[in-house]
């Protein structure tokens, strides 16, 4: 009936069918950012935060997350993952009072399905732990936009953002 792969015959939500899929090495990079005020900043970049160590709880809300994907994306499989990565970079002008962080996220699996999902996932929660960890100096962060930077493997090919 739909040529969607999401949906059934009779045109209802479906998990896709993944088990005669070639299993390959699946790799995908997603990136976000979140926009702090100086005071976030510095409390970041100083160890300061009265909750601790910033990147490194965010850091591992990441790893949580992409573990985690099936249970929050109605349609994704629950995933073996190989590994997770998540680096942080700071993109600052004092001159334009902009405090931008950065962050990238890495997941890599072998199996029949790829793992966008996943790597968007880590980096939206990455993102919301620093919110969270940040809100008392300031709520006015932005986070976003979120993309998808690479993704490998699997019978759709490569795709990589311009």
């Amino acid at each position: 009936m739909s040529e969607l792969t999401h949906f059934n015959t009779q045109g209802r939500a479906k998990m896709v069918d993944v088990s005669d899929k070639a299993e390959t090495v699946r790799i995908a990079r997603a990136q976000t950012s979140v926009i702090v005020n100086k005071d976030i900043y510095s409390q970041i970049k100083d160890g300061a935060n009265k909750k601790g160590d910033v990147f490194a709880v965010a850091q591992v809300a990441g790893i949580m997350a992409a573990k985690n994907t099936a249970q929050i994306i109605p349609m994704c499989h629950p995933l073996a993952l190989s590994g997770v990565d998540i680096a942080f970079e700071w993109n600052v002008d004092e001159d334009r009072n902009h405090y931008e962080v950065r962050l990238t996220t890495t997941v890599k699996t072998t199996g029949p399905t790829g793992v966008e999902m996943e790597a968007l996932t880590a980096a939206s929660a990455t993102a919301l732990t620093i919110y969270d960890m940040c809100k008392a100096a300031g709520k006015e962060m932005v986070i976003g936009p979120t993309i998808l930077l690479q993704k490998s493997g699997g019978k759709s090919g490569d795709y990589s953002r311009g």
